[in-house]
């Protein structure tokens, strides 16, 4: 007679260091030292949060949680602390709500697989939820979401709608009044299980809703791209929206009263500086994204400033054809960078 095999539906954390092993080929001892402190925090919160480290390897982790919402409070809370850290270490960070196989204290299954999936596509820094964990959670955080469309994980059979969590917006959280934000959560070891890491698909995966293929080949970059553009579907608070609304109509209308009037509407100006100031320190929140087709959301501030002005003083010569050429050269450079870290 077979062993019974033990399920439950759980939120699943999958967390990995980008480059780690470069970082410790530069720098062995200091980034095993950032690691262990990354191992810290990410052991504090998940306790606090009402979850358990199912196991760990080298860099990564996978742990998981009854509440969804707690869950995502977490995998939010890590991030921005590690983020005040000097660290040469960033996470990527995916959830998924699954039915896992239970091992002793690990956790198999596609649940575990679509988890670790989302979190080699999330940026450094960031997180990437299922649509399960973004059905239960919608309405009950403030904290923006990005859907960045359906994709292919690799090695599943069919596309997933994908969210990115705006970290660049507060989330509001709750805890009871004794619970000290100094606790740390014991340094718990179970035995490895290397299965979100596996090449091989553990079994097909099943979409919600009805999808189309798309032809799937060997060179496919099973990572988001950061220049993945914000559709249509983007949710974030209806009074950022309108702020971004509004300053990109007011900033237009501006310049434009300025070209007409032959630079006499001197207001243009004072409304420009504080547009391109309100860009360079608000714009990833209000965007919920720092990056535009792999360039740094600060780059294209800089470039739609520097053409506004180029436009107010036209005297015939589109001299902001070079500032842009550099700033853009730069940007692709820093994406091209990046690409190869990752």
């Amino acid at each position: 007679m077979s062993p019974k095999v033990i399920r439950k539906l759980t939120t699943i954390l999958a967390a990995d260091a980008q480059s780690f092993s470069t970082a410790m080929t530069r720098d062995e001892l200091g980034t095993y030292t950032d690691l262990q402190a990354a191992r810290d925090v990410f052991f504090k919160l998940i306790e606090r949060h009402g979850g358990r480290v199912a196991n760990t390897a080298g860099d990564g982790l996978i742990a998981d949680f009854p509440s969804v919402v707690e869950a995502v409070h977490c995998a939010t809370e890590v991030q921005q602390e590690l983020t005040q850290k000097d660290s040469s270490l960033r996470f990527r960070i995916g959830l998924h709500l699954g039915d896992v196989i239970c091992d002793g204290d690990d956790l198999i299954g596609e649940g575990v697989n679509l988890a670790a999936r989302l979190q080699t596509m999330a940026d450094p820094g960031g997180v990437l939820i299922s649509q399960q964990v973004y059905d239960q959670v919608r309405n009950k955080l403030s904290v923006g979401f990005e859907f960045l469309g359906d994709k292919r994980p690799r090695n599943m059979v069919e596309e997933v709608p994908v969210y990115r969590l705006a970290l660049g917006q507060p989330i509001s959280i709750d805890r009871p009044a004794s619970e000290a934000p100094g606790d740390t959560a014991p340094r718990r070891r179970s035995r490895v299980s290397q299965v979100w890491s596996d090449p091989e698909p553990e079994m097909p995966t099943h979409s919600t809703s009805e999808t189309t293929r798309q032809p799937h080949s060997g060179s496919e970059d099973f990572a988001l791209k950061p220049d993945t553009a914000l559709p249509a579907r983007t949710l974030s608070s209806e009074a950022q929206v309108k702020r971004l609304r509004y300053m990109g109509f007011g900033v237009g209308a501006a310049v434009l009263l300025n070209m007409i009037s032959g630079g006499s509407f001197w207001p243009a100006w004072p409304i420009l500086v504080a547009a391109g100031l309100y860009g360079l320190h608000s714009g990833a929140a209000l965007l919920g994204k720092n990056h535009i087709k792999g360039i740094p959301l600060n780059l294209w501030v800089i470039s739609a400033f520097l053409v506004c002005v180029n436009l107010m003083t036209w005297s015939g010569t589109a001299w902001v054809l070079w500032p842009l050429a550099g700033i853009l050269g730069i940007g692709f450079l820093t994406r091209k960078k990046q690409t190869n870290e990752s």
